[in-house]
């Protein structure tokens, strides 16, 4: 019960609150890393996997010491697993940044949106114009809302702290080196697929919840059967088409990332994203955050033994 009741309270926190403007421990990992790289770096999959085997392996370590330390302990137990779960989200960020996008779009201030899409994504958008920043940020909150809500709460419904701390580990060090930059290409190669692997399941247990939350079940599944494997990622690709079913929407296109460029196919059937969808996929968003947090509530309270124990 303490799991349940602390990912219910990290939930919250995190809806409340948002991130820590200082001193986030996400940002003090990342900061660890990058020093890290700069001492490991080498052009390998070898060098690669041993930096993020000791990031990952290390922060899944201390998930487990806390668990163990707490165990007996339910109300403490429950506090620690409720600053993990504020710790680790970013749903409430990731709306406020939507709600900055719209209004910068909404008062034709191009320069600024431009500016502030880094805040998102890594696209290049320095040539976008309005309506392929709208695309742009539409399809950040939707492939963000898996990667920082569905999948930690999920992670966190079942494992615990661990699973919390992880998943976090793991998606922070893809976002640092999983680009297909030809830097990255062969160091990121093992935290890009080690959050390929972690993110398989949760990416698509959020595909299915926003066709339930959005009651357009029908057009979410038909269009992530259809277009979802036109996407380069294995992860992205159902939940972009899934917000591109729900929201009647068609997502995808070529986007430029500085060095190199990708194609991410077409998702959906309706029209490309103008301004006003912008609103429109953040309330989107916020639904699906919280049909999460109580599928992995339950996921916690159907949790047999102690895996930590």
């Amino acid at each position: 019960m303490s799991t349940t009741f602390g990912l219910l309270l990290g939930f919250a926190a995190d809806r409340v609150l948002g991130d820590p403007r200082r001193f986030h421990p996400v940002a003090g990992f990342g900061q660890t890393a990058a020093r890290l790289e700069s001492r490991w770096y080498a052009d390998s999959r070898a060098a690669g996997t041993a930096y993020t085997t000791a990031l990952v392996g290390t922060t899944a370590l201390v998930g487990v010491a806390v668990e163990r330390l707490t165990r007996d302990r339910p109300v403490v137990h429950t506090l620690v697993t409720a600053a993990a779960t504020w710790a680790v989200l970013g749903a409430r960020s990731l709306e406020r940044e939507a709600e900055t996008m719209a209004g910068l779009l909404e008062s034709k201030d191009i320069p600024a949106a431009r500016d502030r899409l880094s805040h998102l994504c890594a696209r290049d958008a320095t040539q976008l114009e309005a309506d392929e920043l709208a695309r742009a940020t539409v399809e950040s909150i939707a492939e963000n809302t898996s990667d920082a809500c569905v999948a930690p709460l999920l992670w966190g419904g079942v494992l615990g702290v661990p699973g919390l701390l992880a998943y976090r580990a793991i998606n922070t060090l893809d976002a640092m080196v999983g680009y297909r930059s030809p830097k990255y290409a062969n160091f990121g190669w093992a935290s890009a697929r080690l959050d390929d692997l972690v993110n398989l399941l949760p990416a698509r247990a959020c595909a299915v919840l926003t066709g339930v939350v959005s009651n357009r079940y029908g057009d979410v599944r038909r269009v992530w059967k259809r277009d979802a494997p036109q996407h380069p990622s294995p992860n992205a690709g159902p939940v972009e088409a899934a917000f591109a079913g729900a929201l009647g929407l068609s997502l995808g296109g070529t986007n430029s990332y500085g060095t190199y460029s990708e194609d991410r196919g077409t998702l959906g059937d309706g029209p490309t994203p103008t301004v006003a969808d912008v609103r429109r996929t953040a309330v989107l968003a916020r639904r699906v955050g919280v049909a999460a947090v109580g599928a992995a509530a339950m996921l916690a309270l159907v949790r047999k033994g102690r895996p930590w124990g």
